[in-house]
């Protein structure tokens, strides 16, 4: 009788043992991606005639998300956040500076061989982010779908044109839109995520002509994000 009332005081002890483990390994309050980190192909749309994108552009885009479930199965949830972003865009629209305004040409017939030109913006991000996902508190491979928008606020720029004749760098250029802000798409599985960015507003501001007509020039990017917990 005693070595019974001793085995299941044991298996009572372990019992409750393992339930404390349980409760300490998982957590029925967890959240996800808290960490994101972006590289992306970057094209110019709604080009004004004759500007088009010329080869490689790149942009590189980090920053911190917090995630906010808004459901018992915590799947659904609203992230909202706070990055940087660095956008450079290689292309056919020559940014010079005549006394000090800036001026826009598409000709490079003063400029001779020209082999680069491109500006570069560097942003402040506030990512919102509406997130569907697989996830459990055990669970860090699933997939993913996170639509969304993105306010970013213009912080400093930079543009180069080198050519046969020519060699002109500018910077803090005037007629880029402070702010800046378009539709996002996040969806994948585990670390691999397909990521897009349209923008809903031009890159340049309303006094930027050329030839006398406004510069709608809108950004398109794509590319793979990263999601860091």
């Amino acid at each position: 009788m005693r070595l019974f009332c001793f085995l299941l005081f044991g298996l009572s002890i372990q019992f409750c043992l393992s339930q404390d483990i349980l409760s300490v390994d998982i957590d029925d309050r967890y959240r996800e991606d808290q960490f994101y980190a972006s590289i992306t192909y970057n094209l110019l749309i709604d080009n004004p005639s004759n500007i088009s994108s010329t080869d490689f552009s790149s942009g590189f885009h980090f920053g911190f998300i917090r995630d906010m479930p808004i459901n018992y199965k915590r799947n659904w949830s609203i992230g909202l956040g706070f990055g940087i972003s660095s956008n450079s865009y290689n292309q056919d629209l020559y940014i010079t500076e005549n006394t000090n305004e800036i001026a826009f040409t598409d000709s490079e017939v003063s400029f001779g061989n020209v082999t680069k030109n491109k500006f570069t913006t560097y942003l402040i991000d506030i990512p919102f982010e509406l997130r569907w996902r697989t996830s459990n508190a055990t669970n860090y491979k699933f997939w993913r779908i996170y639509p969304g928008f993105k306010f970013s606020y213009l912080v400093f720029s930079s543009s180069r044109l080198e050519s046969e004749f020519q060699d002109i760098k500018l910077s803090n250029i005037d007629a880029f839109n402070r702010l800046q802000y378009g539709l996002t798409l996040s969806a994948g599985y585990g670390t691999w995520n397909f990521q897009i960015y349209y923008g809903l507003n031009p890159i340049f501001d309303d006094t930027s002509l050329l030839n006398g007509q406004s510069i709608d020039s809108k950004a398109l990017r794509i590319g793979v994000m990263f999601y860091i917990l």
